[in-house]
C-alpha cells in the first residue's frame, strides 16, 4: 500500500494488491498485545481452564464466521469500511456509527496505554528499585505514542512487522520452557480457581466484545488482497492467531498465578527481554490504534485537522488510562458486544442480499433510515437481554446480530415497495 494513498473514498487499484498471508500476519499481530494477554489470563484465573477454553472456542468461531463475510465484502467491493457503511446508513447517518467506532477504539487506546504504563513501572521497580508515579509514566508514554502517530506511523508499521513475530516466537519459547521445567499439561487442563467468578457465557461475551470491531473493520484490510482465496487466508490471523495468544496467556497465568504479563515474566526471570519486546510492540500497536481513532473521527467533519484531532484524542485516552479504565474493561467489552455486532449484520445483509454484491455510489442517501432504526432498536433490545430483562437466544451478541439483520431486511423491503409505488404514482401524474 502506498503511503500517500489510503483509498478512503475510492476503490483500491491493482498496484496496491497484496497477499492474504501478509494481512493474516498483521491481524494476528493485533492479538499479540498487552490487553489480549491480560484478558486471557484474567478469564482463566477467574473461570478455570475448561471454561476459558470453551469461551475461546465459541468466540473464535463467531468472530471467524463474521470476518469471512465482511472480508469478502471488502475484497469484492475494494472499498473502505467507511464507504461500505455509507451505503446502508447513508452519507450523513454513517457519522453516528463512526462516532461509536471511534469511541470504542479510544477505549482500547486507553487500556493499552494503562497496561504499558504498568509494565514500565513494574520493570523499573523490579530492576532499579525506582518508583515513578503512574500518571507521569502514562503522560510520557502518551507523548511518545502521539508524536509517533503524527510523524512516523508508516515506519512504526514496518517495525511492527518485524517485532510482533519475534514477540510471538519468544512467548512460545517461554511456554515450552514452562512445560519443560515446572508445569504439566494435566496441571493446566485441571486448573480450577478457588472461587469461580466468571461463567462460560460471561467469558465468551467478554472475548467477543474484545474483538467485535474486527469484523466491522475487516474490509479495510481485505480490500487490498488479491482475490477471494487470499481473503479467506487472511482470516487465519483470527482463527489461529487469536486463540494461540489466549492459550499462551493461559499457560503463563496458571504457572505464575498472575494476570499482569510483566509480573509473570519477573517470576520467570525474563523481565528485561520481555519488557523490551512488549514495549516496542505495544508502542507500535497503540500508535496504529490512535491513528485509526483519528481517521475515524476525521470522517465526522470535512474541516477536521489530523494533528489537532490526534492531540485531543490522545489527551482523552490518557485521562482514561490515568483513571484506571482497565478496571471497567469487562463492562466495556460487554457493551461492545451489545452495540457493535448489529453493524456487521446490517452491512452483510445490505451487500449480499439487497444489493446483490454490487455498489453504486449514486444510490447512497444522506440518511439510511432502515439501517439506523435497525441498529438502534436491535441495540436497545440486546441491552435488555444483556441485563437479563428479556431472553431471546441467551447470547445478547447473537440477539444483536439476528434482530438487526432481520429488521434491516424487512424495513428495506418496505422502503423499496414504497419507493416503487411513489415512482409509479409520479409517472401517472406526469
Amino acid at each position: 500500500m502506498s503511503d500517500s494513498n489510503q483509498y478512503t473514498n475510492s476503490k483500491v487499484t491493482s498496484n496496491d494488491f497484496m497477499s492474504g498471508w501478509a494481512i493474516a500476519l498483521i491481524i494476528a499481530g493485533t492479538g499479540v498485545s498487552l490487553p489480549i494477554l491480560y484478558l486471557g489470563a484474567e478469564i482463566t484465573l477467574k473461570a478455570g481452564f475448561e471454561t476459558a477454553l470453551c469461551a475461546f472456542g465459541i468466540s473464535t468461531v463467531v468472530l471467524s464466521v463474521l470476518c469471512i463475510l465482511t472480508t469478502l465484502i471488502g475484497n469484492r467491493s475494494r472499498l473502505s469500511t467507511y464507504m461500505i457503511l455509507s451505503f446502508p446508513f447513508g452519507k450523513q447517518g454513517v457519522k453516528l456509527i463512526n462516532l461509536m467506532i471511534g469511541i470504542c477504539l479510544l477505549g482500547w487506546f486507553a487500556v493499552a496505554l494503562e497496561l504499558l504504563s504498568e509494565a514500565i513501572n513494574d520493570t523499573l521497580l523490579s530492576t532499579l528499585n525506582f518508583d515513578v508515579p503512574f500518571w507521569l509514566i502514562s503522560i510520557i508514554g502518551s507523548l511518545i505514542i502521539t508524536s509517533s502517530t503524527m510523524y512516523g506511523i508508516k515506519s512504526l508499521e514496518k517495525l511492527s512487522n518485524i517485532f510482533v513475530p519475534i514477540l510471538l516466537l519468544f512467548l512460545i519459547v517461554v511456554v515450552y520452557l514452562t512445560f519443560d521445567d515446572q508445569v504439566s499439561w494435566d496441571g493446566i487442563i485441571n486448573f480450577v480457581p478457588t472461587s469461580i467468578t466468571l461463567s462460560t457465557f460471561e467469558a465468551t461475551s467478554i472475548l467477543i466484545g474484545s474483538s467485535i470491531l474486527l469484523p466491522v473493520l475487516m474490509a479495510d484490510f481485505s480490500r487490498f488482497v488479491f482475490n477471494d482465496r487470499h481473503s479467506l487466508i487472511s482470516i487465519l490471523g483470527v482463527t489461529i492467531g487469536f486463540p494461540l495468544v489466549l492459550i499462551i496467556s493461559v499457560v503463563l497465568a496458571v504457572n505464575t498465578g498472575e494476570i499482569d504479563i510483566m509480573k509473570m515474566m519477573e517470576k520467570m526471570d525474563l523481565i528485561i527481554p520481555a519488557f523490551l519486546l512488549l514495549f516496542i510492540t505495544t508502542w507500535v500497536t497503540n500508535a496504529t490504534n490512535l491513528y485509526s481513532v483519528v481517521l475515524t473521527f476525521s470522517t465526522l467533519s470535512s474541516k477536521s485537522n489530523f494533528k489537532y484531532l490526534c492531540i485531543i484524542s490522545s489527551i482523552l485516552g490518557t485521562l482514561l488510562a490515568i483513571g484506571r479504565f482497565s478496571e471497567h474493561l469487562f463492562d466495556f467489552l460487554s457493551l461492545l458486544g451489545v452495540f457493535t455486532p448489529s453493524v456487521s449484520a446490517i452491512y452483510i445483509i445490505d451487500f449480499f442480499i439487497l444489493r446483490k454484491q454490487v455498489y453504486h455510489l449514486e444510490e447512497r442517501k444522506n440518511f439510511g433510515i432502515p439501517a439506523l432504526l435497525s441498529w438502534l432498536l436491535s441495540s436497545i433490545i440486546s441491552l435488555f437481554s444483556y441485563y437479563e430483562q428479556i431472553t431471546i437466544t441467551s447470547f445478547y451478541f447473537v440477539d444483536s446480530l439476528l434482530i438487526a439483520g432481520l429488521m434491516y431486511f424487512l424495513l428495506s423491503k418496505v422502503e423499496m415497495k414504497r419507493s416503487i409505488r411513489k415512482k409509479s404514482f409520479d409517472s401517472k401524474v406526469v
